[in-house]
């Protein structure tokens, strides 16, 4: 049996990030759940009840994040897997017309918020030469630019590139990061998608595509996402280090993201 570590899960009160903090504790991992609300803990089995610790935040303050940290090593110890579930989609609109604090807010849960996290989180895990960083991105980041979503699109190419910098930088350290594309789920993102392209009428048809193809599939299983996370801190993926990572047999085919670097440059 591989040894368990301490996880820190945010935006784990709902969604995908509440499916993968209930994965990691069963998988006998101690979970620090993160979120602006608790976690709901009522239909959780005793062994999830025992391994889950909810702590309420807003993870793009990064006043509470440094104070979650020191928090967290003081009563718990090193947080050794940290997954950034927190997100979401923000104003769909076109860039003139957007709401300026909507538009900023999308990129700061995000793509800053995870800056924070691993700002804080990380010095511990390179000390103790081991620590998975695990990002959730999206397709969205990877489609040529449309209309009505730069706020999420660059939120995600942001992290992305986020995550490259950090891996980079943590590259034969036992400390790896990564993104993933957690599948097209039928998730609370979702259902804000679906409010907003139906109120745009004709302009929102895209979304409202992406929307009626979701509910007919009924959408990737978020168990996917889990069992990928679960993957990611295994020892099988020890040599994976800034990827961008697929859930296994999503309802979108995988999108090529990107080659492995080739360091070429004129004046060196």
């Amino acid at each position: 049996m591989s040894e368990k570590k301490l996880a820190l899960v945010t935006g784990a009160s709902r969604g995908i990030g509440r499916q993968i903090a209930l994965g990691l504790a069963d998988d006998g991992h101690k979970v620090i759940a993160v979120s602006r609300s608790a976690m709901e803990t009522s239909d959780l089995s005793a062994s999830q009840k025992s391994l889950i610790i909810s702590i309420r935040g807003d993870v793009s303050d990064a006043s509470f994040i440094e104070r979650l940290e020191k928090q967290v090593s003081k009563e718990h110890g090193v947080v050794q897997i940290l997954v950034n579930a927190a997100g979401v989609f923000g104003p769909i609109d076109l860039v003139h017309n957007s709401d300026p604090a909507q538009w900023t807010q999308t990129i700061v849960i995000d793509a800053i918020a995870p800056y924070y996290t691993a700002h804080y989180f990380l010095p511990a895990m390179l000390k103790s030469k081991w620590g998975r960083i695990i990002n959730l991105s999206s397709a969205a980041a990877l489609h040529p630019p449309g209309p009505l979503n730069s706020a999420y699109g660059t939120s995600k190419v942001a992290l992305n590139q986020l995550t490259r910098h950090i891996a980079a930088e943590i590259a034969g350290s036992g400390v790896t990061a990564n993104v993933i594309h957690p599948g097209d789920v039928q998730s609370d993102m979702w259902a804000d998608i679906k409010i907003k392209a139906e109120a745009l009428g004709e302009v929102g048809k895209d979304y409202k595509a992406w929307v009626d193809w979701v509910e007919k599939t009924g959408g990737d299983d978020p168990k996917k996402a889990m069992d990928l996370v679960l993957k990611l801190v295994s020892t099988e993926s020890d040599s994976v280090n800034g990827r961008f990572c697929w859930i296994d047999q999503p309802l979108q085919a995988p999108i090529p993201s990107w080659e492995d670097p080739i360091d070429a440059r004129p004046w060196g």
